[in-house]
């Protein structure tokens, strides 16, 4: 049996691609773990979607009216603060439209409960670009503090306003999630408007 003997220009080029190849493989599994969160991190509790009563109805029927609403209007607006208006450049991760346009097209007003706090959840999306545009909006009960989710082209943007919102919008992305699955439970895998051929 012939052994086929390297030149001197393979020999380190295979080593290399062999050192790579056993680097990678060492490597991959502990890039895949899935880490416990960090001690003192709270996660919040998982959402419920309740039974819409007269609450949920208390600053409209539809996302437009919410919006507009004299009571929160004000307050959602704060909540969005540049990214209300339309957008003046553009770039990665900012928005290609203004706030109340991922609500053109409003689904159904419901009330989620998160915790032992009741909020009402508004979802919409842009008439044009209702996959690619989407918005969550929860006002928690008494309309003190909200919450909001914009996304769009693979990025979400995260809201909050009011006193007691833990963490900004920052604090304020697992419990929009959190909320967001429970819409999702109820809505046959999408909570937002789906809008006419």
């Amino acid at each position: 049996m012939a052994i086929a003997k390297e030149s001197g220009k393979e020999a380190p080029v295979r080593r290399s691609l062999l050192r790579g190849a056993l680097v990678g493989l060492l490597i991959a599994p502990a890039a895949g773990c899935v880490l416990p969160p960090e001690p003192g991190s709270s996660t919040p509790p998982e959402a419920q979607v309740v039974a819409a009563d007269a609450r949920a109805l208390a600053y409209g029927r539809s996302a437009g009216e919410i919006l507009e609403n004299p009571q929160v209007r004000d307050k959602v607006q704060a909540l969005f603060g540049v990214d209300w208006a339309p957008p003046t450049g553009v770039g990665v991760g900012k928005l290609s439209a203004a706030a109340p346009q991922y609500f053109e097209l409003g689904g159904p007003v419901r009330m989620v409960r998160i915790g032992d706090a009741n909020y009402i959840a508004v979802t919409g999306c842009a008439a044009q670009a209702c996959t690619g545009r989407r918005g969550l909006l929860l006002i928690r009960e008494g309309g003190e503090q909200l919450m909001a989710r914009l996304d769009e082209g693979g990025f979400s943007h995260h809201y909050a306003y009011g006193p007691g919102v833990i963490g900004g919008p920052a604090g304020a992305g697992p419990v929009l999630a959190s909320a967001l699955r429970a819409l999702e439970r109820v809505s046959d895998g999408s909570p937002f408007p789906r809008p006419a051929p």
